[in-house]
């Protein structure tokens, strides 16, 4: 296995890896709150109701489990749009009232979305920590 000619680029790939020392919870979460925003409309049933809010959340939450995903593979260009979660999660908490506007927005609706939104801020601003701590240390 030593004599394995890509043997020694996955040794120097994985020591790389190893002293990034950057958890990929965060990284992972990002990816699962992405998902269940998408998938949100089906779960919480105001697919119907709310056909505005229901291609909001899809569109928005396709957008965070694709930043997700760039941060899971180390993508330096997703890891400076990990801040962009902040106002997109933002936008996931105020969406019931600006995109339902002329319906009334149920509290299923109203719920998800700020919860999804808070998850996304957080989510984001400890992604976008981490990578100024990263980016620090590397000097």
């Amino acid at each position: 296995m030593h004599a394995h000619p890509d043997a020694a680029e996955m040794r120097e790939r994985y020591a790389r890896m190893m002293e990034n020392g950057r958890p990929m919870a965060v990284d992972g979460l990002l990816v699962l709150t992405g998902l269940y925003a998408a998938i949100s409309p089906w779960v919480v049933h105001f697919r119907i109701a709310s056909f505005e809010l229901t291609l909001n959340n899809l569109i928005l939450g396709f957008g965070i489990a694709a930043i997700g995903l760039g941060l899971s593979l180390g993508d330096e260009r997703a890891a400076r749009l990990s801040w962009t979660c902040v106002p997109i999660g933002v936008w996931m908490i105020i969406s019931p009232w600006v995109v339902t506007i002329g319906h009334t927005a149920s509290r299923g609706m109203i719920w998800n979305n700020v919860i999804i939104g808070a998850l996304t801020c957080l989510l984001g601003l400890a992604a976008t920590r981490m990578l100024m701590r990263n980016g620090r240390s590397g000097r």
